[in-house]
């Protein structure tokens, strides 16, 4: 008979137990972080919003090297620039934000290494209760350590906005709305007070 193989990552967890074997989470600072978003009007000028709350966290598997983000956006913390462009992008033509309120990403695993040196992020964006796969870009970082808090991770990407039931004004605007978010992690100990 065979014997079932036991991994044996398993037994370097047991080996060393001041490896971390499972996952570390951080947590996206919300006062620091936020999400943009931008769509051309007539395919030249551009209109920009930013999304002032931006709330989440990131999963580390030093073991692996890995790690998962998991983001929600309030699509109601909406600022543009004027009170008549925030109503339209949160009316049921574009966000919607009475019926759905939160934008929602989780990423694809990736290689830590990215969080400073840039690369690749896929996952999955919930919009207007809509999942659709994305394709976002992580840019370098300008920092030693990224999960200590000390500068930002960028990541952006665009989406075609028909995909997630946006089809208005079709004549007018732009199917393609850039997205970029700005993140700060922390661990949710942190003591801001030390």
């Amino acid at each position: 008979t065979m014997r079932r193989r036991v991994p044996r990552w398993i037994f370097l967890c047991a080996a060393l137990p001041a490896l971390s074997c499972h996952a570390e989470d951080y947590i996206i600072d919300s006062a620091r972080s936020h999400a943009e978003f931008e769509v051309k009007v007539m395919w030249l000028v551009g209109i920009r919003g930013d999304f002032g709350l931006v709330k989440g966290k990131l999963s580390v598997d030093r073991f692996r090297g890995t790690a998962t983000v998991d983001a929600e956006i309030d699509t109601n913390a909406l600022h543009m620039r004027t009170h008549g462009y925030e109503n339209w992008a949160k009316s049921n033509e574009f966000f919607d934000s009475a019926q759905f309120p939160k934008i929602h990403f989780v990423s694809d695993s990736f290689p830590l290494v990215r969080m400073n040196h840039g690369g690749d992020l896929d996952g999955m964006l919930t919009l207007r209760g809509i999942e659709h796969p994305v394709h976002m870009t992580i840019d370098a970082v300008d920092c030693d350590d990224p999960l200590r808090g000390d500068c930002a991770v960028e990541a952006w990407g665009s989406i075609n906005r028909s995909q997630f039931g946006m089809h208005s004004r079709r004549g007018a605007l732009s199917d393609k709305v850039q997205l970029r978010f700005s993140a700060y992690v922390e661990k949710p100990d942190t003591d801001r007070g030390s």
